[in-house]
């Protein structure tokens, strides 16, 4: 599907504003509640809007410490991929899973309380995931960019 100007213009206003409502994201976006609301439903419908979501700020909630694992597989086994996937999404301080090329296959984004915490999710559950040849920690200190939007 090809997205015009005003296409553009919606999906920026609605990016600055998620919570909007239609006839704001209209009234921002310079068109018609009607136009709008169309242009939403076809954008949805061609999968390019997927939908929208409360982001949920975990820290502050209490959780202070974020550690991302940078983890190998040992490919001797074929399953070994989807068997680590799925005991990986069971852990539910496991807030991301990426796959990779190269000599890292997977990396995990791990939240935890505190130190003690990570410890204990890192022995309990982490190191008890299957088919682990090698694994590399970084805690993070700070995020320096972390854009959700589009340049549109």
């Amino acid at each position: 599907m090809r997205i015009d100007d005003s296409d553009r213009r919606l999906l920026r206003q609605l990016m600055a504003a998620p919570g909007a409502s239609t006839a704001e994201l209209a009234a921002r976006a310079g068109m018609t509640e009607a136009t709008c609301w169309r242009k939403l439903d076809r954008l949805r419908n061609a999968g390019i809007l997927r939908g929208q979501q409360a982001v949920i700020d975990w820290r502050a909630l209490g959780w202070q410490v974020e550690v991302s694992l940078r983890i190998t597989l040992d490919k001797t086994n074929p399953r070994a991929f989807d068997e680590f996937i799925a005991a990986a999404r069971a852990v539910p301080e496991v807030l991301e899973i990426q796959s990779f090329l190269g000599r890292v296959d997977v990396r995990l984004n791990v939240i935890a309380r505190d130190m003690g915490h990570y410890q204990q999710i890192y022995r309990d559950r982490i190191l008890t995931l299957p088919h682990i040849s090698d694994l590399e920690a970084l805690m993070h200190l700070s995020d320096i960019k972390s854009e959700e939007s589009l340049p549109l």
